[in-house]
């Protein structure tokens, strides 16, 4: 990361933070840029964001910053990540970091709570493991039909959970699945699984969630996330690789 001037507070904060006020500071709160992550593809900045007396770090990636993709519509990767995080509030896993749309200083964009991940925790074993938390992330990745879920987009915990970032490029209408997480290919949906597909399926019927995906995605992509779900039900068991699409990204990492 390339930056002027830390944030005013460490991340380390966020842990003391529940979700719904993480929410209420990233919409709410004032956003100052530190620097750029310059590894990130899009301009991702690195921030503090501050309302009155609580404030954390935060990632920042403004819409104007995104780079054109040939399978994905210009300007919209914002609106994913937020649907991202929407759908990962419903399941109850607390996969992707509270994110919100909002202006910045670089108009509007995604803004998420920045996550300290636990530097001394082996990224390639962790991927090769058979985590729970990394099973619930492969459904997750199904539902949302990632197409980048790479290794370093793991954020894991020192005490055990694991976050995922980068998801703007999800939720397309056509199979995209492209991860590093098949270890339970064709395997037996695990029960919370199974209960937390059926949450989503009513939610994204008659609730909350199908509403909002309607503002943040395309008609078509809301409905495809919907059969998504409602073909993991059917089947009762986790995706296998297409042959249609590459499985895995590149870099794994």
């Amino acid at each position: 990361m390339s930056a002027e001037s830390e944030p005013a507070l460490s991340a380390a904060h966020v842990s003391r933070i529940d979700d719904e006020s993480a929410l209420r500071l990233l919409r709410e709160g004032r956003l100052e840029v530190a620097g750029r992550l310059v590894e990130a593809t899009n301009m991702t900045l690195y921030c503090s964001v501050r309302l009155g007396d609580l404030g954390a770090a935060c990632v920042y990636k403004p819409v104007r910053g995104e780079r054109p993709l040939w399978d994905f519509p210009d300007g919209t990767l914002a609106a994913r990540e937020v649907a991202a995080f929407e759908v990962s509030a419903v399941t109850g896993w607390r996969i992707v970091p509270p994110t919100v749309y909002r202006d910045g200083p670089f108009g509007p964009g995604m803004c998420q709570l920045w996550i300290d991940s636990d530097r001394e925790i082996d990224l390639m074993a962790l991927v090769r493991s058979r985590h729970p938390a990394l099973r619930r992330m492969a459904v997750f990745d199904a539902v949302v039909n990632n197409a980048d879920r790479k290794g370093g987009h793991l954020l894991p915990l020192p005490d055990g959970h694991v976050y995922g970032v980068d998801h703007g490029v999800c939720f397309s209408a056509e199979d995209k699945l492209r991860t590093v997480l098949w270890q339970w290919r064709n395997k037996t949906l695990p029960r919370e699984a199974v209960n937390v597909l059926a949450r989503l399926d009513r939610e994204l019927e008659n609730g909350h969630l199908g509403r909002r995906l309607r503002e943040l995605l395309t008609p078509a992509e809301a409905a495809a996330t919907a059969a998504r779900v409602r073909r993991l039900l059917d089947s009762g068991v986790h995706p296998v690789p297409s042959g249609d699409w590459p499985a895995v990204p590149w870099p794994p990492i």
